[in-house]
């Protein structure tokens, strides 16, 4: 979508909480998954017949299934903490926006099916029939929320939308109704092991490519091996990290990391995905299935570790899930935690000398950080409370002379979404995407302005990608976006040791 279809929001001083505008984003939603995106996942390849009493009844099978998810229905009393949480209803002013509101667009439904005063008086208790109207709203509305978890920071219940959302879309995927982007990419894992659909020989170049650079730049033999039998870590990463800019600083940066800590490594063509796209539609089937890849190509490779790059929601499925879902990993280390992140895996190194770091090779940056919302709050590092936060800022800080943190109150539990996030990372819901990273933008506009801050580091391969698109809408630059290992890259001392 071009810039000129829609109106890109003002940075403001200060946070406002908008107006109501009914159904500004009314229009918005995502393109609708093809037949062969929903068959290869299973689900129906079109709206079936009798959908709205099958809706009901899926509805009512996972109410019975998952407990928080019959609490969360059932627990709001619509005290308002929640309203001007979401980054996307401060960005479009769109009531359904509201976490409250948007969660309601179910809980009418469930209400009425579900509950005895819902049967008896719906006109009460806001309940209604299951109809097209209704269903349409959750389509444009439930791709309007990114799972990003800030609203359930501040209800005093711990509602969580994001499981509502992933709850409507399972719902619309087992009736017919799913969507394209996330469908296509799951589809492109279970084939060949990537988002990207990249396969082995590309792969394999890739890195080659790597090779030859970092030697060329550094002149030292930094290796980026693949499929390599024995290797000490297997690193499973963003496949963005294999192309595009700024991810694949990052991926420079592990090599070295590696490298430099006499770690052997590799990564695998048939696990060369950390992103797990099937919690954003809510398939613990298909969250099982992409994790279990990782499962197989560490004992078809025998490594000891494995390692997660920086992705958000990758790591929070490897925190929250990779343990159940793929378990027991009794096969590795137990000297090691499962998963592991580079950023526990950089961090140690840091504190043990292992590691050379030279701060003054990124003086010409004054670096902010962007908490990634599913590292912030669907997971954690180290062993303490906390350590999430701790560590990227400890490795940024060993890597640079010039830090600044933005306005607490956008940061670190209550940071903001990039606007990108639970797979609405396409161009299709650009206009949204824009307008939901207002709050970060204007955070962001603040540290620039105040304390020059040239540099924003993230360590997710959504928020980087997200970043890089929106930040010319706000008059700042694509290349402000940089990975935390981008900045270890530049400052890392190849053949020294402490």
């Amino acid at each position: 979508m071009a810039k000129e279809e829609f109106q890109v929001p003002e940075v403001r001083e200060h946070l406002e909480i908008p107006p109501v505008v009914e159904g500004a984003m009314a229009h918005s939603q995502p393109f609708v998954a093809a037949a062969d995106h929903q068959s290869l996942l299973g689900y129906p390849e079109e709206l079936v017949d009798g959908w709205e009493d099958k809706a009901v009844e899926k509805m009512g099978e996972m109410a019975r299934k998952y407990r928080s998810f019959r609490v969360f229905l059932d627990a709001c009393v619509k005290c308002g903490a929640c309203t001007d949480k979401c980054h996307y209803y401060l960005g479009t002013g769109d009531p359904k926006n509201m976490p409250v509101a948007r969660q309601d667009l179910l809980r009418q439904v469930y209400r009425r099916y579900y509950t005895l005063g819902g049967k008896l008086f719906p006109g009460l208790v806001g309940a209604k029939d299951m109809s097209k109207e209704i269903f349409d709203d959750w389509y444009r509305y439930y791709h309007q929320c990114s799972q990003c978890r800030r609203c359930s920071v501040f209800c005093p219940y711990g509602i969580d939308t994001a499981e509502i959302s992933m709850a409507a879309r399972e719902i619309m995927d087992s009736v017919g109704l799913g969507q394209k982007y996330c469908n296509e990419i799951i589809g492109k894992v279970h084939k060949i092991g990537n988002n990207l659909g990249l396969p082995l020989p590309a792969l394999e170049d890739t890195m080659e490519g790597l090779e030859e650079d970092v030697e060329e730049d550094t002149g030292v033999a930094v290796k980026y091996p693949v499929n390599v039998e024995g290797a000490e870590v297997l690193l499973v990463t963003p496949s963005a990290d294999f192309f595009a800019e700024p991810h694949v600083d990052g991926l420079i940066g592990y090599g070295k990391v590696f490298h430099q800590a006499g770690v052997s490594w590799t990564v695998s063509s048939h696990a060369s995905e950390a992103a797990n796209f099937a919690l954003f539609t809510g398939s613990y089937e298909h969250m099982f299935k992409i994790s279990n890849r990782i499962r197989e190509a560490a004992l078809e490779l025998g490594v000891k570790r494995i390692v997660f790059g920086e992705c958000g929601h990758a790591w929070r499925v490897a925190y929250s899930f990779l343990n159940t879902l793929a378990g027991p990993w009794d096969f590795l280390d137990p000297r090691y935690p499962v998963p592991q992140h580079i950023m526990e895996f950089t961090y140690d190194l840091i504190q043990r000398g292992g590691i050379n770091l030279d701060p003054e090779a990124n003086d010409d940056k004054v670096v902010t950080v962007h908490d990634s919302c599913n590292v912030a709050r669907a997971s954690r590092m180290g062993t303490r409370p906390g350590d999430q936060f701790a560590y990227p800022r400890a490795v940024i800080k060993a890597s640079v002379n010039r830090f600044v943190e933005m306005d607490p109150n956008t940061t670190m539990e209550a940071t903001f979404c990039c606007g990108g996030g639970g797979g609405l990372l396409t161009d299709d819901l650009m206009e949204l995407r824009v307008k939901g990273a207002l709050p970060r933008m204007e955070a962001l506009k603040e540290v620039v302005e105040r304390d020059g801050v040239t540099h924003m580091a993230a360590m997710c391969a959504i928020c980087k990608s997200q970043f890089t698109k929106v930040l010319p809408y706000y008059g700042m630059g694509m290349d402000m976006v940089v990975s935390v290992h981008q900045l270890v890259s530049e400052a890392i001392q190849l053949g020294t040791k402490d």
